[in-house]
């Protein structure tokens, strides 16, 4: 993994930071990149625990700087080194910074006290609680948000962290009173100064991993250094912890070998803890939960695909565990609808569908289009995608891109922006993913922007499609204007 003198651009000494402060030390915080899901929630515990909160960020795009509007937190646009004047008593520098970022290197050469988004996390909101990290390729904010809903259907109030906004509440943080911290444990490294991953800041008692499938091209070179952080995670969990693995991934069943804390399989593939009896509708799905070949009794979700079905699974075997009742978690993945952005639907207009979805990673975006067609068997899905994150935009993920996006009946694409550090040897060419969805019968588009997609995109939707707009950023709000326009068309 890539440490701090891998920035040849840098030019920096490495430097000591000062001590992180008590809590009551602290009055006022400002995070540098709040609108990330993450950063943005974590302005929020800040927030609801009393602290004097700020941000910045590039732009502020939905859904976060309405959440941090309504929190009545401060969004300013823009980065520059006057939004750390007068200095707060904590800067938090999202992992978008870069060493020489105009903000980070300020609050660096004026010796502010400065923390990692995890490292901040941890200190100030998990410390001496049950820490619950759920981890993994894929999942992550779905079954965390799943399980934080189960918790408060059993009278529990955990805290919790997500990086996503759950639609019971339409929160993504929650102090909480109990002894339970819950949070999406990310594999992603911490900061340019801390290049481990988040996950291992989290101090985890128990802790799911969904799956462990390469990812983050541009911070691991192999799925061998990708196992890496898993094991050294898995490492961490007391032995009288409690590991909950997903059977139906070898790569992640191989990490028991590294764990000493007690294990519990969940999945169809001779699991402990499995569903049987399983049956699907427009409006979700429903099973049988059996544990140790003994019913248990039936689960319903309002959410297809066999993904979510695994989430469940996996939130039944941290809730059983937590000696949760079993009608409080059939209550609660009953009642449970969801979160922002994955698979949400946005609207209708002129008989289409329009549904927005984070999936980035070539598995999740197949995941993705799988479960819509469960839940649409009737109609025509259009896929509409933009890799922009480091990893989404490399070579390796090209077949598997074309792969994913051949399973909708036709694929709209976002040519990915090249980067000052990208190497062109190492780029995704958006014209190999369309020769493949040719030769597979796929009608496919791309345009360089959101703003040339969408013309030739409304061209196309007719009545009885679903627009499945799938990005991990704001996509020049890509997904409104569709609907906008064909309101304005009607």
């Amino acid at each position: 993994m890539r440490q701090l003198s891998d920035y040849p651009d840098a030019g920096l000494r490495i430097f000591e930071r000062p001590h992180l402060p008590d809590p009551g030390a602290i009055h006022s915080v400002h995070l540098i990149g709040i609108c990330g899901t993450g950063m943005g929630s974590l302005a929020g515990l800040f927030k609801e625990t009393g602290f004097s909160v700020t941000g910045s960020d590039a732009a502020a795009y939905p859904p976060m700087n309405e959440h941090l509007a309504a929190l009545g937190i401060p969004i300013i646009e823009g980065y520059r080194r006057e939004n750390l004047s007068p200095p707060p008593d904590l800067v938090i520098v999202g992992n978008a910074c870069t060493p020489t970022h105009i903000e980070a290197s300020f609050a660096r050469d004026h010796h502010l006290v400065q923390a990692s988004f995890p490292e901040a996390l941890s200190r100030y909101f998990i410390q001496d609680r049950h820490s619950i990290v759920v981890a993994g390729t894929h999942g992550k904010t779905t079954t965390t948000s799943m399980l934080a809903h189960v918790f408060h259907s059993a009278s529990l109030d955990p805290g919790f962290l997500i990086g996503g906004i759950m639609n019971d509440g339409g929160k993504s943080f929650h102090v909480g009173s109990d002894a339970f911290f819950l949070v999406e444990g990310d594999e992603y490294d911490s900061s340019y100064f801390d290049k481990r991953p988040k996950f291992l800041h989290y101090q985890p008692q128990s802790a799911v991993v969904t799956s462990v499938e390469f990812d983050h091209a541009d911070i691991y070179g192999n799925q061998e250094e990708y196992k890496e952080a898993f094991r050294e995670f898995v490492s961490l969990i007391p032995a009288d912890g409690i590991l909950a693995l997903n059977a139906d991934d070898p790569a992640t069943v191989e990490l028991a070998e590294t764990a000493t804390s007690r294990i519990v399989y969940y999945g169809q593939n001779g699991a402990e803890l499995t569903a049987r009896n399983v049956t699907t509708s427009s409006t979700g799905q429903a099973f049988d939960l059996f544990e140790n070949g003994q019913s248990l009794g039936t689960i319903e979700l309002s959410m297809s695909g066999r993904h979510n079905l695994q989430n469940a699974l996996a939130v039944a075997a941290i809730a059983l565990d937590a000696d949760i009742p079993l009608p409080a978690i059939q209550d609660g993945l009953k009642s449970f609808s969801g979160v922002q952005r994955r698979q949400q639907i946005l609207g209708e207009e002129k008989g289409v569908i329009v549904i927005d979805d984070f999936a980035h990673h070539p598995t999740a975006v197949g995941a993705t289009i799988q479960s819509v067609h469960e839940r649409f068997p009737e109609h025509r899905i259009v896929a509409i995608f933009e890799p922009r994150s480091n990893s989404s935009r490399r070579k390796v993920f090209e077949n598997g891109y074309a792969e994913a996006l051949s399973l909708a009946d036709a694929a709209f694409v976002c040519s990915p922006p090249f980067r000052h550090n990208d190497d062109a040897s190492d780029f995704m060419s958006i014209e190999a993913v369309l020769e493949k969805l040719e030769r597979a019968g796929v009608h496919g588009h791309s345009a360089e922007n959101a703003d040339s997609l969408l013309d030739p995109l409304l061209e196309f939707l007719q009545a009885g499609d679903v627009a499945l707009v799938m990005s991990n950023g704001g996509f020049g709000n890509i997904h409104r204007r569709i609907l906008q326009s064909l309101e304005e068309n009607a």
